[in-house]
């Protein structure tokens, strides 16, 4: 139950034991105040105005004495029973207007914790540490909570602000050693004078190179990608597959993949670069982590209320326990941690990041056959559907 609707049932609760409790007072008070007394029925002898003494009525006291007992019976049973019907539905009516004035008067009183829960709301989804609640109420506890809350989005600003500096700086002063050092092994690689030996050498640390290179565009994707993408542009999901699958296509044919498109219109919004590139990683993750002559299937299609890209593939069977993990940096199935050629751990990891800050979702599930099925939700651009 909400912390309403508690309020009100606790409000309704008072009223009605208060209530209960003050009929059952009042009850019992009346039944008391109407309980026979001998004292009050009718005397067998009055004294007469002439003074001539006492005037005996003996036969007519037994029938009096009856009367009066029998109208004073049925006199305390109907004033006992209105006092019990009419109260009880006073009780009654008391607590329902109690638990509407204490629903409306918990609206009243949360009001500015709904205007916190608003802004939280909007801070997670559009991952915009800047904005503040800037509650200007009274200096009570809701006060205190949105101070709070206001120092803790600043100190989680100023953290998230400060890891996306590093990584985009570390990122790119590591990107010139590298490329000098990919310039030097392939200039030492093609000297007519290069031994065999070298030809190798320059291979493997060419190899190695790129695959450094593959690490750091990814920290640097991964760095941008955690950022809201506030400025939201239409385009089409499929035109964005379809060009990453003919840049893929070679590969794809070196490895003895097959590559399967079922592409339908699927109108979004958001930034095309971010998503071609969360496109790029599923794709190439599901040629290279695959089994010779296999199978890769590309869908898009559009929703009632998202668009879907889905990418399966065939390959190694993946236990359900390590789904979760795959989207984590660095973490690859099987063990597979030398391969460079497969990447370098983090492509999951930008598709997850690359898919929250379009606002969608991503979902990913083993396949019987084996290999993998990921899912990935983005809103559905209404205007062009």
């Amino acid at each position: 139950m909400s912390v309403r609707l508690r309020f009100a049932l606790a409000c309704a609760g008072v009223f009605l034991v208060g209530g209960g409790l003050l009929l059952t007072a009042v009850y019992f008070l009346v039944r008391s105040n109407l309980t026979y007394r001998a004292d009050l029925i009718t005397p067998k002898s009055i004294t007469l105005p002439n003074g001539r003494g006492f005037y005996r009525y003996d036969d007519y006291y037994e029938v009096a004495r009856s009367r009066t007992l029998q109208v004073m019976a049925t006199y305390q049973r109907d004033t006992l029973t209105n006092v019990r019907n009419i109260g009880a539905l006073a009780v009654l009516a008391v607590t329902g207007g109690a638990f509407g004035l204490g629903w409306r008067a918990a609206g009243w009183v949360l009001r500015p914790v709904t205007a916190v829960t608003e802004t939280a709301r909007r801070v997670a989804q559009s991952h915009d540490f800047a904005e503040r609640i800037g509650y200007e109420g009274p200096n009570d506890e809701v006060k205190e909570l949105t101070g709070i809350f206001d120092t803790m989005l600043g100190r989680l600003a100023r953290s998230f602000d400060g890891q996306r500096r590093f990584v985009a700086n570390a990122s790119h002063e590591l990107r010139t050693p590298l490329t000098i050092n990919r310039t030097l092994v392939d200039v030492a690689v093609r000297r007519p004078d290069a031994t065999d030996d070298v030809k190798r050498l320059g291979e493997s640390l060419l190899l190695v190179n790129a695959r450094h290179e593959r690490l750091i565009d990814g920290l640097l994707a991964l760095a941008e990608g955690e950022q809201a993408v506030l400025d939201r542009r239409p385009f089409d999901l499929t035109d964005v597959a379809e060009h990453v699958l003919d840049q893929a296509a070679e590969e794809a044919a070196e490895r003895e993949v097959t590559i399967h498109r079922l592409l339908d219109a699927a109108p979004t919004t958001g930034e095309a670069v971010l998503v071609e590139r969360l496109v790029q990683n599923l794709v190439e993750n599901a040629i290279r982590h695959n089994q010779p002559k296999g199978e890769v299937w590309v869908t898009t299609r559009r929703r009632t209320e998202q668009v879907e890209l889905v990418v399966a593939n065939t390959g190694l069977h993946v236990p359900s326990y390590e789904i979760e993990t795959i989207f984590e940096p660095f973490r690859r199935l099987h063990g597979d941690r030398l391969r460079s050629d497969r990447g370098s751990g983090l492509g999951l990891s930008i598709v997850r990041v690359i898919t929250e800050a379009h606002g969608g979702t991503v979902l990913a599930r083993p396949r019987e056959e084996g290999g993998l099925t990921i899912t990935v939700e983005l809103p559905l651009d209404r205007s062009a559907a």
